[in-house]
């Protein structure tokens, strides 16, 4: 949550810095669609708040392209789980937090990738449940700093 928060107060202010280059729809986003700056893969996080699934699954679909962004995949991930403006499928969501867990990334999304991945597998979600491949995933993201893991690990009997 706490990341999502500074996600969100950054592009506000970016929008506010830098204007936005449409006219029309101040909550539209697909102009960032082929932007050729990392920066719009935060975009394709405040198009998906404001309901603007299909600008933000072609964002996040394109961070993913060029620059193989770990947060992209989780958030691309989160919205196939949750069937929220596209057909749910699960074993999509559940590639893209596979794929996300093996990529390494400078900015630290691959730890959560990994505890999400590791959740999957315990859940049993888009994949066959695994749970000791589950819990090796968590603890894996425990040991670079997720609390969640880290918590849910504590839990477990």
């Amino acid at each position: 949550m706490r990341y999502a928060l500074v996600v969100f107060c950054l592009l506000l202010a970016c929008r506010a810095a830098h204007g936005t280059e449409e006219t029309g729809n101040e909550l539209s986003y697909e102009h960032f669609v082929h932007s050729d700056k990392p920066i719009k893969c935060l975009y394709g996080y405040a198009a998906e708040k404001v309901g603007d699934h299909d600008a933000a699954i072609a964002i996040f679909e394109d961070c993913i392209a060029r620059w193989e962004s770990v947060y992209s995949m989780i958030w691309l991930a989160q919205i196939y789980d949750s069937g929220i403006g596209v057909p749910q499928d699960l074993e999509k969501a559940a590639a893209l937090l596979k794929r996300g867990a093996h990529t390494q990334d400078e900015a630290g999304y691959t730890s959560l990738a990994k505890y999400h991945y590791g959740m999957i597998l315990i859940e049993g979600r888009g994949v066959a449940a695994d749970k000791q491949a589950g819990i090796n995933w968590l603890q894996r993201a425990a040991d670079e700093g997720v609390d969640e893991a880290r918590e849910y690990l504590a839990s477990m009997p």
